[in-house]
């Protein structure tokens, strides 16, 4: 739901030249900017290395829910799938941003008791001591996807349509609680061009960078 928010984003941003879609299946855009390239272990980028040097910014959207799944299953899906494709482009492309999609509650100091949030914490760790030229982690608690975005999980599908006509008040009300797709990718973009303030942001942070982006665009 993220990767689609982010990816219609930098569509329309006319700053972005090229985009390269790497899943375990294509995405059709009926646009010239987007390439796709399908693998199936996105954990190991080698067989394609040669494809992703030049590259200013790499948006990490892919994740699953823990929910059932042994903590070693969800690390090997977690931690070790993002730590190797993000050292495959540190290495060719040490100027390159890497925005990292974690969680709200995420544990960086990996000892809590909640699985989950530790390996989350610990992907994290491993990815602000890589080589990027920055490297920025992004937090959100709830979402509201804004453009026909659709979750993948079953679970979040369902709490959306549960929760999905109180969520504008929730947005008015406590702002800091709750982002959008829209916002997250205009967040991710201007972290991209321009920095963040900090390394890990939550809701607010991403929404105060993305209103700083539609400011600075007038």
């Amino acid at each position: 739901m993220v990767g689609q928010g982010v990816l219609r984003e930098c569509l329309l941003d006319p700053d972005v030249d090229t985009v390269l879609l790497i899943g375990r299946r294509a995405i059709h855009v009926a646009n010239p900017k987007v390439r796709n390239i399908v693998l199936q272990e996105i954990g190991n980028l080698e067989p394609v290395a040669d494809q992703l040097s030049g590259y200013d910014a790499c948006f990490f959207c892919l994740g699953v829910s823990s929910v059932g799944m042994p903590e070693a299953q969800y690390k090997r899906i977690t931690y070790d799938l993002t730590i190797g494709a993000a050292t495959t482009l540190a290495r060719l492309n040490p100027g390159m941003t890497f925005i990292y999609v974690s969680g709200l509650g995420t544990d960086s100091t990996e000892r809590g008791r909640v699985a989950w949030a530790r390996v989350k914490g610990a992907t994290e760790n491993a990815l602000l001591r890589m080589p990027f030229r920055a490297a920025y982690m992004f937090r959100p608690g709830a979402i509201q996807p804004m453009h026909g975005e659709k979750p993948k999980a079953a679970m979040t599908r369902f709490a959306l349509a549960l929760l999905g006509p109180i969520i504008p008040l929730v947005m008015k009300l406590a702002p800091g609680h709750v982002t959008t797709t829209e916002r997250m990718g205009q967040a991710m973009l201007i972290a991209a061009r321009s920095g963040a303030p900090k390394k890990i942001l939550d809701n607010a942070d991403i929404n105060r960078l993305a209103t700083s982006a539609l400011a600075a665009a007038g």
